[in-house]
């Protein structure tokens, strides 16, 4: 692949990243209920609501969870994938590429997970003004996958739940994501 190809191809792909990043927090937030007042949370609505809206009139939530959003983040991410292999020149099988979107999308959001309970456990150490916009959506959304083990893995002053919580993300990724994106890579190019 040339160099101007691979910079195109990362730039499509943040661009793609950067629109399925905003639904599935979109997802999340809703899922947590997460506070609207929040100016971050604000931001999310008003840049997904124009193209959700529509979409919400056909497709009901199933009960909090935001089953537009959901589908549009499954569509730009299998919209990616096929861009992407257009760049290669290649035309992949519709049902690989229907699995391959879907096995992206949840290992997408299992990074966004891990990411974001990492960034919420190491802010958490500092005296940082809990207040903070992102610091309080990370809190909302990260809250219910840390609320079972909560208090139950502390030592001293330490909580290790986050840490379990993501050997646990981890292990998804290795064990679930892995496998489903092995198969979609296989059925989209024929094998």
């Amino acid at each position: 692949m040339s160099y101007l190809l691979n910079a195109l191809s990362f730039l499509l792909g943040l661009a793609f990243n950067a629109a399925i990043t905003l639904l599935i927090v979109r997802v999340l937030a809703e899922a947590c209920r997460a506070d609207f007042h929040n100016p971050l949370s604000q931001f999310i609505y008003r840049y997904t609501n124009p193209v959700l809206s529509p979409m919400r009139r056909a497709i009901p939530n199933w009960r909090r969870i935001n089953l537009a959003a959901l589908l549009l983040a499954w569509l730009v991410m299998l919209l990616k994938r096929l861009v992407l292999f257009a760049l290669l020149g290649v035309m992949p099988h519709f049902a690989g590429l229907l699995v391959l979107a879907l096995a992206e999308l949840l290992d997408f959001v299992l990074v966004l997970y891990l990411v974001l309970i990492f960034g919420w456990s190491l802010l958490s150490m500092f005296a940082v003004d809990r207040r903070q916009p992102l610091l309080r959506l990370a809190g909302a959304i990260v809250e219910p996958l840390l609320r079972p083990l909560h208090g139950k893995l502390v030592a001293g002053n330490l909580d290790f739940a986050p840490m379990a919580v993501m050997i646990g993300l981890l292990l998804a990724r290795l064990l679930i994501a892995a496998p489903l994106l092995d198969l979609g890579a296989r059925l989209a190019m024929g094998g």
